[in-house]
């Protein structure tokens, strides 16, 4: 499970150091914009009432439905859903479907 799942991270250099090394870079997570990602792949928990973890963030609709479809390939007895924005585009429900 995530430790944080509200929070986006955006890699950074390794040294710590932005800008070519001229001023600081701030500890931690930097939050980035939901709206320039606005696709999501979701892992729902076993009873289904609340996801478990976001397995996949973009910004394209393509890269986004072949990350759900990864999904449902690695994980098939699993409820996976694949949104945009608040409105399921595709769901995956496993077993008993």
């Amino acid at each position: 499970m995530l430790s944080n799942p509200g929070v986006l991270y955006r890699f950074g250099p390794t040294n710590g150091r932005e800008n070519g090394g001229r001023g600081k870079s701030s500890p931690g997570p930097l939050p980035i914009e939901r709206e320039d990602l606005p696709y999501k792949v979701e892992l729902w928990n076993e009873e289904r009432v609340a996801v478990e973890q976001v397995l996949a963030v973009t910004a394209n609709g393509s890269i986004g439905y072949a990350a759900f479809y990864a999904a449902t390939q690695e994980l098939p007895h699993r409820y996976i859903t694949l949104r945009h924005k608040d409105r399921v585009v595709s769901r995956w429900n496993g077993p008993g479907h």
